[in-house]
């Protein structure tokens, strides 16, 4: 089922038409979450995540459009489509009411939220190979829109694009400085040695909800250090292990960069935290 501003309707049905914004201009943005069969995981990171997007963008926030009721029209969603108790990855799109051309007419807005079933209530770390390399057709503006989940990714679909006609799982983002800025789908991660370092928002890396939370857990290290830092694609070769965050699959451990290949010890040592965190049992 879809909940298109509140009313509940079969995938089949068709509910946009052509003078959508988020279709015609990308005027849209969305937030990904996970749900464990219970509770969101970091619903309050993301609701303000999304808040703040919107109004980033200029978009005219509704009085209604709460946590609470938000969090209601998600579950509302999950209940009528048979979800209410299994694992699934929810999808927030919202976009601005169609009119104008660049210009809009009204900065008012219009939402959906979408559901699928997930595998597995929790995080767990992929076993599988994930092969990276640099993606250089393209370069991220580090500016402060690249820090929001905006519609237009289309960085992110060239870059799978090519990384399945090179037979990799995966590439990594450079921003207009030649900086690392992050990974296709989720903020990059570097280790050497007990030092973890991802790139700061101000290297157009997306400002992400995964990302928050292992800096959060760096600040107090019992293992790790976690900390922001400009990252040059030169140190890539010589980290210890390499992974990337997204808020659907937790961790992902890049185990092969170029002739370089990787360890995983932190990333499962860090997804057993972020799974107790996303409960709210991580003291």
């Amino acid at each position: 089922m879809i909940n298109f501003n509140g009313d509940l309707l079969p995938e089949s049905a068709h509910f946009l038409n052509h003078t959508n914004r988020g279709l015609r201009y990308g005027d849209a943005l969305f937030e990904t979450l996970r749900y464990n069969g219970k509770q969101l995981f970091f619903w309050e990171d993301h609701y303000f995540r999304l808040m703040a997007s919107m109004r980033q963008l200029r978009m005219e926030i509704p009085m209604a459009f709460n946590m609470e009721f938000l969090e209601e029209e998600i579950r509302k969603t999950l209940v009528a489509g048979g979800q209410a108790e299994r694992p699934s990855r929810i999808r927030i799109t919202v976009f601005r009411d169609a009119g104008g051309r660049y210009g809009p007419d009204s900065l008012e807005i219009g939402y959906i939220i979408e559901s699928e079933p997930l595998e597995s209530p929790g995080f767990s770390v992929p076993v599988d190979a994930c092969r990276a390399d640099l993606f250089r057709d393209y370069f991220v503006q580090a500016d402060r829109l690249s820090g929001i989940k905006h519609s237009n990714r289309l960085i992110q679909v060239l870059g799978s694009i090519y990384a399945a006609e090179n037979d990799l799982q995966t590439c990594i983002l450079l921003n207009d400085k030649k900086e690392v800025t992050g990974a296709l789908s989720g903020n990059l991660f570097i280790r050497k040695g007990d030092r973890i370092r991802t790139p700061p928002i101000e290297s157009g890396c997306l400002d992400g909800i995964l990302r928050k939370q292992l800096l959060r857990l760096g600040k107090s290290p019992d293992r790790y250090q976690v900390e922001t830092d400009s990252i040059s694609p030169f140190e890539l070769q010589q980290a210890d292990e390499m992974f990337y965050t997204n808020a659907i699959v937790g961790i992902r451990p890049i185990t092969a960069y170029r002739k370089a290949s990787f360890k995983t010890e932190a990333a499962k040592y860090l997804t057993g935290k972020l799974n107790l965190a996303a409960v709210g049992a991580l003291k």
